[in-house]
């Protein structure tokens, strides 16, 4: 019992397309999962491009409002450099961790 090809199969241009779609799907650099990951990948990328481009503006707005108010740079003097004026008392509290 032989089992026979149907005559299509045979054919040399059935042939070398079969065997470019499996070379392009699934064996080449860039095949169909690599482009999958890289899309997704840019997905993630372009969701965090626009994060801190909002970060960034908001950052910006903060600085210009800090460096035109005088009670703002005093604010934040005192908070992240710890300043104190030279009649004040500065206590640091630091929580211990559990």
């Amino acid at each position: 019992m032989r089992f026979k090809l149907p005559p299509v199969t045979r054919n040399f241009y059935f042939i070398s397309a079969a065997f470019f779609l499996i070379w392009m799907l699934f064996i080449d650099s860039n095949d169909l999962l690599t482009q999958l990951r890289l899309k997704s990948k840019q997905h993630n990328l372009e969701s965090q491009k626009e994060y801190y481009q909002e970060n960034i503006i908001d950052l910006n707005s903060n600085f210009d409002d800090r460096n035109n108010n005088n009670e703002h740079l005093e604010q934040y003097a005192r908070e992240k450099y710890f300043m104190k004026k030279p009649t004040e008392d500065l206590f640091i509290v630091v929580e211990e961790e559990k």
